[in-house]
């Protein structure tokens, strides 16, 4: 048979008769206080700061509203095919004087290499493929393209009448003025 507590085992922690019992003591008290000045600052700090309207707009780089919708991709127009530009420094990679949207240039295939490639510069007028993408970081020469120089549009870039995204001063290398 099982014995059930009694309330003299107990006696010692109970508060004597009449009393009213303390819940949590000084450290609930405490706490509870820190929680009601935290909720009333809160709703002070509410009411004293501007509301979002009135909030000063964050703009980009380019003084545009940032909540503003985005620009659709190629909001430029290219520059139809004509002589490349000049390089503005020393060792700029020439800029693509066409249009390139469509090509593919993957792993596999690169369609560049239709007309740039020394087996083909001649029959189609393009500007053949600089021996230096034929070398390997130390120097060494190859037979084809370094697979660093493969992917052309990581340097070269198309043409075309967009304007810079922030004002600048750069001038062009002096030995190429």
């Amino acid at each position: 048979m099982k014995k059930t507590p009694t309330l003299a085992r107990y006696a010692g922690s109970l508060p004597p008769e009449g009393a009213v019992p303390s819940w949590g003591g000084p450290a609930m008290k405490r706490k509870a206080r820190n929680l009601a000045l935290a909720l009333v600052a809160a709703i002070g700090f509410g009411a004293v700061l501007p509301p979002a309207s009135m909030a000063q707009a964050v703009q980009s780089i380019r003084g545009a509203d940032v909540a503003a919708q985005e620009l659709q991709v190629g909001n430029y127009r290219p520059i139809p095919d004509q002589a490349p530009i000049e390089r503005d420094y020393v060792q700029q990679p020439p800029l693509i004087p066409h249009k390139v949207e469509g090509y593919e240039v993957t792993i596999n295939f690169n369609k560049c290499m239709d007309c740039h490639a020394w087996s083909r510069y001649k029959e189609t007028g393009a500007t053949k493929v600089s021996l230096t993408h034929f070398k390997d970081r130390d120097g060494g020469e190859l037979s084809n393209i370094s697979p660093r120089r493969y992917f052309c549009m990581q340097c070269h870039v198309p043409q075309t009448d967009a304007k810079p995204l922030v004002a600048n001063t750069f001038q062009r290398a002096q030995g190429l003025r």
